[in-house]
């Protein structure tokens, strides 16, 4: 069974990335740890050309830093996961369920809430698009 953690660095991904540890060392199976990075070049940002390239720049190397941070944590947990950022998507959920589909993942274990500070809404925007079109069975975190 191919299992799969979307990251965003937030404490609640945390949360879903050891339940996700906790089915893997019961059930077995493998662990894809994912992030994504959202394209923003398409958004008319009132910055320079260096800004844009600086803001980018620090964009992926968040990302590589929360994959890499929960990559140390299944490893320290005695489970070996395949870690991915993907750098420049549109959509934060499409890249999810692409990803999924690609590589045939059986299960997705998201958190309901990620960094987003609205707290208006019990399940969030990416988590609630990726359990509606999810190519299989979403694990959704409290």
């Amino acid at each position: 069974m191919k299992i799969l953690v979307p990251l965003d660095g937030s404490g609640n991904s945390i949360k879903a990335l050891y339940n996700a540890i906790d089915y893997v060392k019961t059930k077995g199976g493998e662990l894809y740890l994912l992030t994504i990075t959202q394209l923003f070049e398409t958004i008319d940002l009132e910055i320079s050309a260096a800004q844009r390239d600086s803001l980018k720049k620090s964009m992926e190397q968040r990302s590589e830093s929360v994959v890499n941070k929960a990559c140390d944590i299944a490893s320290a947990e005695g489970i070996k996961a395949r870690c991915k950022a993907i750098i420049s998507s549109i959509s934060v959920p499409d890249a999810i369920i692409d990803f999924a589909e690609k590589e045939k993942i059986d299960l997705i274990i998201i958190s309901s809430r990620g960094l987003s500070p609205s707290s208006r809404f019990k399940l969030g925007s990416v988590t609630g698009r990726v359990v509606k079109h999810s190519p299989c069975s979403v694990y959704v975190v409290k």
